[in-house]
């Protein structure tokens, strides 16, 4: 049974998240449904992880099998994109080998997190707004302090039934860009809510509430009630996510 990648982008406004749930609407359920319709036969997909409610995605991987080959994964690729709602996109196609995994063969993932701090009613669903600029270098060096593979419990929702809270994070960093500010952060793999929980406490040093050496305590504590409030979804995407047999890109800025 031939098994395929898909590459895909979403806006996660409308969506419970990637995956499926019960009485709500989310990316996959959307997914399924087309390609069930198109290939004739019952398909499920598999994601590269998994989105929190209103969470978008510049860059997202699936895999799925087919009962028959695809002989022109184009045209797919095209009826796809005319039956799926707006807000969902399909940039590419392509065969693996049979054994290849969308969630357990990616070797990072990067996620990035945009703040709008002049009021702008054409962000909102994309951007937090924060009328307080935060200090970006205070920020920054809090950040160093992620560099590591460590636990990060601190800033992982409770009950999530993994097996450990192990990450190593290799880039994690703030910059101005095109009136926004962006926080970057590449990880092997992420905890839930982990990267929110992370921009509201590297926003507390930001605003002076924390200093930036606070972040080693925290992360020490490996308690979430110690590290800062949960960011707005709105603001998080997830942007690029890696693969030892996919050469692949995305544009690292923010979608106008």
């Amino acid at each position: 049974m031939p098994r395929f990648f898909l590459k895909l982008s979403f806006k996660g406004t409308a969506y419970a998240g990637w995956q499926i749930q019960e009485n709500a609407v989310t990316v996959q359920e959307k997914l399924n449904v087309a390609l069930t319709t198109l290939l004739g036969h019952s398909v499920s997909t598999t994601g590269c992880g998994r989105t929190d409610t209103g969470v978008h995605a510049k860059q997202f991987f699936v895999h799925f099998d087919s009962l028959d080959q695809i002989s022109n994964p184009g045209k797919l690729v095209y009826s796809l994109n005319a039956i799926l709602p707006t807000d969902i996109a399909i940039q590419d196609l392509f065969e693996v080998e049979t054994g290849q995994h969308a969630r357990f063969d990616a070797t990072s993932r990067t996620y990035e997190y945009f703040i709008a701090t002049h009021k702008n009613p054409f962000l909102k669903e994309y951007t937090m707004f924060s009328q307080i600029k935060p200090d970006l270098s205070l920020m920054n060096e809090a950040a160093g302090h992620l560099l590591k593979q460590g636990d990060f419990s601190s800033f992982s929702k409770s009950n999530t039934q993994v097996k450990t809270n192990i990450c190593h994070i290799s880039k994690a960093g703030w910059e101005a860009k095109d009136g926004l500010l962006v926080f970057t952060i590449t990880a092997d793999r992420f905890l839930r809510g982990m990267v929110r929980a992370v921009v509201g406490t590297l926003l507390e040093v930001g605003n002076s509430k924390i200093n930036a050496d606070k972040l080693i305590e925290i992360i020490a504590l490996k308690n979430r009630s110690e590290a800062g409030v949960t960011v707005p979804a709105c603001g998080l995407y997830l942007s690029r996510i890696e693969y030892p047999f996919i050469s692949s890109s995305v544009p690292m800025t923010f979608p106008a």
